[in-house]
């Protein structure tokens, strides 16, 4: 297990925590956010907020942004137009380095390393310097600890299943203690059991160290555990709200059949607004009586 109590309600029952209290600024503040890529736009004039100290939950189907929406937050992604604000500042400032942490779809470790020594260098290069070096020692061994792989820290990273390639990741964000972490499918390939882990600890470490999450995924029972939920399809957002909102608004029992819902009315919009009733001018159509005066003036030629 990891590092805190486990889960002990019952199976199915809503496992969200309360939110806590969000300050007046946002973590993050868009508007009119847009990314090119070639010929394709693949954001369209976003507007939305993450509040802070919370779980805000980024969803919907593959290919539709949501990574290319996280690289712009972190400031990797280029082409990026609009306003976009982090923490207080633009996306993407050198001031923001040490306060983001961020998890990639794909795990960024090294093989040859050991978790521990994967988990030293990042933190030599977070906190560099000999007088860092038992901050070091200890913010590296509570990230291990908070990932549950305190057992395999000697173990290299190489020779890890996937789940625990993906928690040394997620415990090389953690170093530092980050004021927003950017999780990109944190949960993919994980077993029921090391989920619900997971998202014990990312509400643990929204409740007791004031930190802003942003986890992005496709599955949407993982909706329900978010403070707030921002979904998205083909580089729109459709909804920013709370769970609760949501279902609400749409007369729906469950996020999913609420973002099925949204879907069905955003597709039945954009069909209506590219078929619209054409006006069939005279030149066109010409009727009848136009017909026939105009082969009376060519006869008489």
């Amino acid at each position: 297990m990891m590092n805190f109590k486990p889960d002990s309600r019952p199976p199915g029952e809503n496992t969200t925590q309360a939110p806590p209290a969000a300050p007046a600024a946002p973590a993050v503040q868009a508007e009119n956010l847009t990314v090119v890529r070639g010929p394709r736009t693949v954001l369209r004039t976003l507007d939305f907020t993450v509040p802070r100290g919370q779980i805000t939950g980024l969803l919907g189907p593959s290919g539709c942004g949501k990574s290319t929406l996280m690289r712009s937050i972190v400031g990797t992604q280029d082409k990026v137009t609009g306003t976009l604000d982090v923490l207080g500042r633009p996306a993407g400032h050198p001031a923001l380095r040490t306060r983001i942490g961020y998890v990639t779809q794909a795990p960024s470790v090294y093989d040859d390393l050991t978790i521990r020594q994967n988990l030293d260098y990042f933190a030599a290069i977070l906190d560099p310097g000999r007088a860092a070096a038992d901050r070091r020692h200890e913010n590296v061994t509570r990230a291990i600890a908070d990932v549950d792989l305190t057992t395999h820290a000697d173990a290299l990273a190489g020779n890890l299943s996937g789940g625990q390639r993906n928690r040394v990741s997620l415990a090389v964000a953690l170093l530092g203690t980050p004021e927003l972490l950017v999780l990109d499918e944190p949960t993919v390939g994980l077993d029921p059991v090391l989920r619900r882990d997971l998202w014990n600890l990312f509400h643990d470490i929204a409740a007791t160290r004031g930190a802003t999450l942003l986890i992005s995924s496709h599955v949407m029972d993982e909706a329900e555990r978010c403070h707030r939920l921002l979904l998205m399809r083909e580089g729109e957002i459709l909804a920013d709200a709370t769970p609760e909102a949501l279902r609400t608004r749409t007369g729906a029992d469950t996020v999913e059949s609420a973002f099925l819902r949204l879907v069905d009315a955003a597709t039945e919009a954009a069909r209506t607004k590219e078929t619209p009733t054409k006006k069939t001018s005279a030149k066109e159509t010409p009727t009848k009586e136009t017909r026939t005066k105009t082969r009376t003036k060519e006869t008489s030629r």
